[in-house]
């Protein structure tokens, strides 16, 4: 992505253009612009022209829409939001991102401000468990997810890259799918060579409830339309119903 809304969102625009025939479009986190210094200035509320240029794209190729965006926090820094948008324009929910990137030398909680609610959705015919970039280190937060009926997971990251840091994010993505037998859908920021500063890694994926990368777009910018299938989730808890087995943390009546 590049440090312009406007230029994204015409990348959005396209890439949705690009998947026709799909139900659910999932972008990166920081899709609205590139993280870093000046991103307050570029943050824009719910109803300013990137999400609402994002409706109209969703409603004009009726297909509901996750993103990366970054609102007005009110203290001078932002909240790192998900939005879900129907394939009608509507906003269906907000996810405000909950663990920030205080690790690996970074300081997000200098310039975004931590939501504290995990968010589940209706969307696509999916309930959605949102998670942004950080948040999938916190193996909680997706079982959170699960017990407040997440089928699906919408992993929105900018990882960084680094020693082991794609490693990382392909672990902990399929680990994930694995631990909660969920469908996966962890989308990257690509690197832009237009862009010195930018830092994602790509490797968006689709994962199915086995662990299995059923799609890898690898390092560069892709659009591709894979298909999650709910019956694979009913095999696979059948064969494997560890949720039902946890003995630690869970709510008996």
């Amino acid at each position: 992505m590049a440090h312009d809304p406007k230029a994204n969102l015409e990348a959005a625009r396209e890439a949705l253009a690009r998947a026709r025939g799909a139900d659910l479009a999932v972008f990166p986190e920081a899709t609205l612009t590139r993280f870093g210094r000046g991103v307050a200035e570029v943050a824009e509320p719910l109803d300013g022209p990137f999400v609402t240029g994002l409706a109209e794209a969703a409603r004009e190729h009726r297909i509901a829409v996750v993103a990366g965006v970054f609102e007005p926090a009110g203290d001078g820094r932002v909240a790192n939001t998900a939005v879900a948008l129907e394939a009608d324009g509507s906003l269906a929910a907000a996810y405000r991102k909950i663990h920030l990137f205080d690790s690996f030398g970074a300081a997000e909680s200098a310039l975004v401000t931590a939501g504290d609610t995990p968010v589940v959705v209706p969307l696509a015919g999916l309930r959605l468990g949102l998670i942004t970039c950080y948040d999938v280190r916190f193996p909680e937060l997706a079982r959170a997810l699960v017990d407040q009926g997440a089928d699906a997971f919408a992993v929105i990251a900018a990882w960084g890259s680094g020693p082991m840091k794609e490693e990382h994010w392909t672990t902990l993505v399929r680990a994930r799918a694995v631990e909660n037998t969920t469908w996966t859908v962890a989308v990257g920021q690509a690197p832009n060579p237009e862009a010195p500063d930018g830092f994602g890694i790509g490797r968006s994926m689709l994962v199915d409830p086995m662990g299995v990368v059923r799609h890898d777009l690898g390092p560069g910018p892709a659009v591709h339309v894979g298909e999650i299938d709910p019956a694979v989730t009913e095999s696979v808890r059948r064969t494997l119903p560890s949720l039902e087995h946890r003995r630690l943390g869970v709510r008996r009546s």
